[in-house]
């Protein structure tokens, strides 16, 4: 059970770092050249893929990762906020814009880090939600 856990908080981690490249404009670095899929990696994560996922509110969603251990939040906030984010980009969806302002916000109060590319994207998006 615990090789479960950390491969599945390994998987967490890589796929919060291929995102934040993404998102940081370094286009060397994508999905594709890491051979991550998302959806695979939200199935072997959360057990189901992308779409059910965001289909969930964030009061599910922010649920299925407090009945998980507690040292391991930062790490599924930061992921969430960064696939929402990479989503929103894609899309411009303002459901996902919500959720991205919001797990960036968690990720922050959880972790206790001063994290100015994500404070950067807070910021955008509160204005865009305002719009």
């Amino acid at each position: 059970m615990i090789q479960d856990k950390d491969f599945t908080l390994r998987l967490i981690r890589q796929l919060t770092q291929a995102l934040e490249k993404i998102l940081l404009g370094k286009p060397e670095e994508s999905l594709m050249q890491k051979d991550l899929d998302l959806d695979f990696l939200m199935k072997d994560i959360f057990k189901f893929d992308f779409k059910e996922l965001s289909s969930k509110s964030i009061s599910e969603i922010d649920a299925l990762v407090e009945d998980g251990e507690s040292k391991d939040h930062v790490d599924y906030y930061e992921m969430l906020g960064n696939v929402f984010q990479f989503k929103f980009n894609q899309t411009k969806q303002l459901d996902f814009a919500e959720k991205t302002k919001y797990f960036y916000e968690r990720y922050l109060h959880k972790s206790g880090i001063f994290a100015l590319p994500i404070i950067n994207r807070i910021s955008v998006l509160k204005k865009i939600l305002k719009d």
